[in-house]
């Protein structure tokens, strides 16, 4: 059955598309059904980087999104068929068996290079399921995606795959996969199979957002609130800076990294012991006072008592020197790097607080805001944008593009997700829109090609719910 939708002609619209692209390809098998799910991406309004300390964020939901169609199999063969993958240079096919799906370390290192690295979100989804629901037991599966979500811009690309061929195949086996466990497995995928230093942000939003909200997420290890529908004639754009990022790069891990060091130095200083745990399967490191969580130690408190005594950098070789185990299970701590270590806790606590004013914002004015409160809006994200580069996660991409929406009279504008490139999310009026083009233009006349522009918005994954295409739509033509 078809999940209920509150626009049919929406719902038959997407059902036709999927129909016509999954034809073109003649890649299933005719006369069966086909489950489709799909996954929008995110736009990091507020709150990169604090997920994986335990912080709050505030996060919106794009029109683009990855849709992923499946079908099961009565043998033990696994296809996947990504037709976009190639005007990337990625390799678009791939066959293997249920039983190459042993151990995620092997699809980690089996799939690492650049044309198939992609397709560990997708096998590290099926490895999930078939390790803690049995998926595989009674056959394979034919895979196919469709994006329109550009890859690599900081928008939660991966994480929209992984969450849609969670859902759709787990829907196709018969388990109702949705909610927090939706997101912590494609949390689980990303930390243990493709071995990527994410908190639950992406994930969260991707499957509990809604179309023209924001949703508040206390990433401990995941808290959502009820989503805050923007007021009305209130826009959030995104421009792409046309500089790639991904949360492996090596300066996300880097101030990632430095956040687990500053904890680990007050837990020191304070003597408090740290432990190790495992939570649904992710690891982590807590304690008794702050839970493991560096955002949970309060700003003032932070200020007050251990700014000043934190050292402002320290190399990999002073940090193991000092701190012993590094409390954080999928960072490393690197001899010869750098670690802005007072930064990266001051970024975890200040942020904290930021996204909770802004929140408590948008929450008093959902019926009509005014510019005040705009301006003040305004404000705090360009705090929050300047933190990043005391973190080492600036751009100078991104602070040109930050710069051409201030000056074009735009209320505020910040660096999205893990930083050091990626998307600027800009806050105006409805009728900023010709302003947000004229950037764009702007910024190519600069930089010789126009910048993707995220306008629009999209329900999440678990609203979107499952829809089976019945086999006569895939009959064979005469």
């Amino acid at each position: 059955m078809l999940s209920p939708v509150e626009n049919p002609a929406e719902s038959i619209a997407f059902e036709d598309h999927a129909a016509a692209s999954i034809a073109a390809h003649e890649f299933f098998a005719t006369k069966k059904p086909i489950w489709v799910a799909r996954a929008s991406g995110r736009l990091d309004f507020m709150g990169g980087n604090v997920d994986y300390t335990g912080g709050m964020v505030l996060q919106s939901l794009l029109r683009e999104a990855v849709s992923v169609s499946v079908q099961p199999r009565t043998d033990d063969v696994i296809r996947i068929l990504n037709p976009g993958a190639e005007q990337f240079g990625w390799r678009p096919t791939f066959e293997l068996r249920i039983d190459d799906l042993t151990r995620a370390a092997d699809l980690r290192v089996q799939y690492q290079t650049k044309q198939s690295h992609w397709v560990r979100y997708v096998l590290g989804a099926l490895y999930f399921l078939k390790s803690r629901h049995g998926w595989g037991s009674s056959g394979g599966i034919d895979i196919f995606i469709a994006s329109d979500l550009p890859p690599n811009k900081g928008v939660g690309s991966s994480a929209a795959l992984e969450i849609a061929v969670l859902k759709a195949a787990s829907a196709a086996h018969g388990v109702a996969l949705t909610g927090i466990s939706l997101a912590t497995a494609g949390q689980w995928v990303e930390n243990v199979v493709v071995g990527a230093a994410c908190g639950i942000m992406d994930q969260a939003a991707i499957v509990l957002g809604q179309e023209n909200h924001l949703l508040p997420v206390l990433c401990q290890p995941c808290q959502p609130s009820a989503p805050i529908r923007l007021p009305p004639d209130v826009c959030i754009w995104g421009i792409d800076s046309m500089v790639s990022r991904s949360t492996t790069g090596s300066a996300y891990e880097t101030a990632r990294a430095a956040a687990f060091i500053g904890y680990k130095l007050i837990c020191q200083r304070e003597g408090i012991d740290v432990a190790f745990v495992e939570e649904s399967g992710i690891p982590r490191w807590k304690d008794r006072r702050w839970d493991g969580y560096l955002s949970n130690l309060a700003h003032s408190e932070c200020r007050s008592r251990y700014e000043r005594w934190l050292p402002e950098s320290l190399s990999g070789r002073e940090c193991l020197a000092r701190v012993g185990t590094h409390a954080d299970p999928f960072t490393t701590i690197h001899p010869d790097t750098e670690y802005p270590v007072r930064a990266a806790v001051r970024y975890a606590t200040e942020e904290h607080t930021r996204v909770q004013i802004v929140r408590a914002l948008f929450e008093s004015s959902a019926e009509g805001i005014s510019d005040s409160a705009l301006n003040h809006i305004g404000e705090i994200l360009c705090q929050s944008h300047a933190a990043y580069a005391e973190c080492g996660l600036g751009s100078d991409a991104c602070d040109a593009l930050v710069a051409h929406a201030l000056d074009a009279g735009f209320f505020g504008a910040k660096m999205t997700g893990g930083g050091a490139g990626g998307v600027v999310a800009i806050l105006g009026r409805s009728g900023g829109r010709p302003a947000i083009h004229r950037i764009a233009q702007d910024f190519a006349t600069q930089h010789g090609a126009i910048p993707h522009i995220f306008e629009g918005s999209s329900d999440g994954a678990d609203t979107f719910g499952i829809r089976v295409l019945p086999p006569p739509i895939l009959q064979e033509k005469p």
